[in-house]
């Protein structure tokens, strides 16, 4: 499973490290919050409904921050926007650190959101360039697994700091914490290179990407239904992850502690990624997608319905992250190989982003509507509409598995000078 990696070049293994990194961090700071906020409900006396605010505001931030990074690449280049959106977020992560009150940790986090929707567009874009079109999958599906790794950190770290500091600093402190990374990272890609594939797309001087560019006749189809596709599966994964401990609650289990439940989610992620990356490679990204959102809501359902004791828990536990977050690992391949080089970034961006914010407000539907209907069935209703929703798509989307990306640069250059006037109809 490691081969591709073996085999790899120096520029292969740099850009790996490069991109997995900084998933790491952004998964860091992104999961670090929400084990943070019960300690400022606790000591500035936020509502439950400020905390959802402070969570959400960063949620939309990252949405326009990943279209406009996007933009930002296509033009001037992955690395160094990449480099610009750690120091981004790593800078309002500080700030953060200093907030005295609602409003001004409200305000950082937004600004930092900005920065987190950034990082996975133009990390993908780049790797997706880079690596050997026949190990794509399993090159992109081990970045992607860097936010298992970021997800445990920020259990880790957030516990080890509530553990040894006084509440009132610990959480100050877990915000700078994340500057050491972000240094670590920094250093990493001062020796990463833009692609070739983004060279020649700049040399031949195609149309840029600007902010309206995916809502083009070229693009908007695609970019409509890739944001679909990841609508589906961000709901589906949002809806799991949020509403399963409460739904435990509600049968009146007990998994364990709940550090060491995220520990074995987090475990069975990073199991998914792996899994998942090869099978992308080896069946290609649409069957591997369906199998795994498939599975996922079989495993919601028989994780909501048959008996089960605190080990069995566990092992639930294991394969809903491995299904509902591991599955993410194919969803890098599949968009970047969707769109042409000069405008990659840009719809990956919005498509990753905007469908991801659209399916967050899935969690908010399952919480009005499971008074009424019961959490449980209310869970499985929705999962099983959110992943129909991204099957539909992956059907309309075609499966460019490996595919050369200047073959896809070529065709896209061949269908627009088909659409230019001869000279002869020029004159005419």
């Amino acid at each position: 499973m490691l081969a591709w990696y073996k085999n790899g070049s120096p520029r292969e293994k740099k850009t790996f490290w490069a991109c997995y990194a900084g998933w790491a961090l952004d998964s860091y700071d992104m999961q670090m919050f929400s084990f943070l906020l019960p300690t400022l409900i606790g000591i500035w006396g936020l509502t439950k409904g400020e905390a959802g605010i402070i969570g959400t505001s960063a949620l939309l931030s990252a949405a326009l921050g990943g279209w406009l990074a996007g933009i930002l690449s296509d033009h001037y280049g992955r690395v160094r926007v990449l480099v610009f959106t750690v120091c981004w977020f790593t800078f309002f992560g500080v700030i953060a650190g200093f907030a005295q009150n609602f409003e001004q940790l409200l305000i950082a986090r937004t600004l930092q959101g900005l920065g987190f929707g950034g990082e996975w567009a133009v990390g993908v874009s780049l790797m997706a360039e880079v690596i050997n079109p026949k190990n794509r999958g399993r090159a992109l599906g081990f970045v992607q697994s860097g936010f298992a790794l970021g997800w445990a950190l920020a259990v880790l770290v957030v516990t080890a700091i509530l553990a040894w500091l006084p509440a009132e600093y610990a959480w100050r402190t877990a915000f700078w914490v994340g500057v050491i990374p972000a240094l670590v990272v920094i250093f990493i890609r001062r020796n990463v290179t833009d692609s070739d594939a983004f060279q020649r797309a700049q040399d031949k001087n195609s149309d840029k990407a600007s902010i309206l560019t995916v809502f083009t006749a070229k693009y908007l189809r695609v970019s409509m239904l890739s944001s679909m596709l990841v609508l589906g599966l961000q709901a589906g994964c949002y809806v799991i992850l949020v509403w399963t401990p409460a739904l435990m609650a509600e049968r009146g289990v007990v998994a364990g502690s709940l550090i060491v439940t995220i520990l074995i989610m987090a475990a069975g992620s990073f199991w998914g990624f792996c899994v998942t990356a090869y099978l992308s490679d080896r069946i290609g990204r649409r069957p591997t997608l369906i199998i795994m959102s498939v599975g996922s809501w079989i495993v919601t359902v028989s994780y909501m319905f048959i008996p089960f004791n605190p080990f069995i828990a566990h092992v639930m536990g294991f394969l809903v992250g491995a299904m509902a977050i591991g599955m993410f690992a194919a969803l890098g391949p599949f968009l970047s190989e969707q769109f042409p080089t000069q405008v990659r970034a840009t719809c990956m961006g919005f498509s990753y982003n905007v469908g991801k914010s659209i399916g967050a407000m899935a969690v908010t539907g399952v919480g009005l509507l499971a008074a009424k209907l019961g959490l449980a069935q209310t869970v499985g209703g929705f999962c099983l509409a959110a992943y129909a929703i991204a099957v539909i798509a992956l059907m309309l989307l075609p499966d460019n598995k490996g595919i050369h990306l200047d073959d896809l640069d070529a065709s896209e250059a061949d269908a627009a000078s088909a659409l230019q006037p001869t000279s002869s109809q020029t004159h005419a």
